[in-house]
């Protein structure tokens, strides 16, 4: 455990004792003001975490407006030291980055640990959060990169009709049909790491651990449709998972430079192959406190007194432990209807009007947390 928990050096620290020297998250939830940056404070990965790709793509966009969606204002960001527990989570979190690999997050539904991988990305400048949301129905390839076949044939096909007489039709590239998914894009070479939210892991198909195991290993994958065609096309471009993007593929194969930091997220419904698990860094978020539920209800709502919701949250964690299955987005529902005056205006009619909306509130999402 380290000497001090607090949240780190400098204008990004809380005026505490310094964070240990090698961490390079430091959990603030803000922007870091180091002056090296973050290329210079990262050091080399492992040897047999060097994949060597390029060349590298443009800084990935920033996307402000979703970080701030998912986790409030970064002006708003308390300051305080961490809890035992938060700097675990952050040592995790710098073990993930120094070895490259990737994080395996657990933990109940609605404790935040989508969020982990936006607090990081904030913290350390590293831009758009790519985001891969498991189902019953998610392959491997559909997390690198989707390719519709029948559509360039159609087109092709109506090409040449339109035609005629006239000459042969024009070929449909490739490119404009194949699009990288958010797994894809994340191993695209990158001066500095990506990160990827591989969320609801656990939905999956029960192979996809496995099949994933040497994308993750190998930091590479290649495109069968883009490497038919290399001695063709030897070069490629294609849109990517990032608005507006585009990626110029190499002889069909796509190699990152820094791996990226992969945050994937399970319930726990099921277990995973001891590979897969080898292969990952685990965390187990717990539920946060008060204190961590009135910082996050702060950053959602600045300048809102923490007094005025210790009665709420209070309820909330009482809620928690009665039934289970309550998520932080309720308790964020119901601070907005409480701000909204909502709570005001239904017990001026009636006293137990405020209760009856606060069970719908918190149960229907207890309901969905069981299912």
């Amino acid at each position: 455990m380290a000497s001090s928990p607090t949240s780190g050096p400098g204008p990004a620290g809380t005026g505490g004792p310094s964070a240990p020297s090698w961490w390079i998250y430091h959990g603030t939830g803000r922007p870091d003001m180091f002056a090296a940056s973050l290329q210079e404070r990262l050091p080399p990965p492992p040897p047999w975490r060097r994949f060597g790709g390029g060349p590298d793509q443009p800084d990935p966009p920033a996307d402000e407006s979703e970080t701030t969606r998912v986790l409030g204002a970064a002006a708003n960001a308390p300051e305080r030291p961490l809890t035992e527990h938060e700097v675990a989570v952050v040592e995790a979190v710098n073990t993930a980055l120094l070895l490259r690999r990737p994080l395996l997050i657990t933990g109940e539904p609605g404790v935040g640990k989508s969020s982990l991988a936006y607090r990081v990305a904030r913290e350390l400048r590293l831009g758009r959060v790519l985001r891969w949301s498991v189902t019953s129905r998610s392959t491997l390839r559909s997390g690198l990169y989707e390719y519709d076949p029948l559509a360039r044939v159609h087109d092709i096909s109506a090409d040449a009709a339109a035609a005629g007489d006239t000459g042969a039709p024009a070929d449909r590239p490739i490119g404009d049909y194949l699009r990288l998914g958010p797994l894809g894009t994340a191993l695209l070479p990158h001066r500095l790491p990506r990160v990827l939210v591989i969320d609801e892991f656990d939905k999956g198909d029960a192979d996809l651990a496995n099949d994933l195991l040497g994308v993750l290993e190998n930091g590479c994958y290649t495109v069968p449709e883009l490497a038919r065609l290399a001695s063709a096309q030897p070069e490629i471009t294609v849109p990517t998972d990032d608005p507006g993007g585009t990626a110029t593929i190499q002889a069909g194969t796509v190699r990152c430079h820094e791996f990226p930091l992969v945050a994937i997220t399970s319930n726990g419904e099921r277990p995973f192959p001891p590979a897969f698990l080898r292969r990952c860094l685990p965390i187990r978020l717990r539920r946060p406190g008060h204190e961590q539920l009135a910082d996050i209800v702060c950053a959602h709502f600045g300048g809102r007194d923490r007094a005025e919701d210790r009665e709420l949250i209070a309820e909330f964690l009482r809620r928690c432990d009665e039934l289970g299955g309550l998520s932080i987005d309720q308790l964020l529902n119901s601070v907005h209807l409480v701000s909204s005056d909502v709570r005001a205006h239904a017990t001026s009619l009636d006293p137990n009007s405020w209760n009856r909306i606060l069970g719908l509130v918190w149960q229907r999402l207890m309901e969905a947390g069981r299912g």
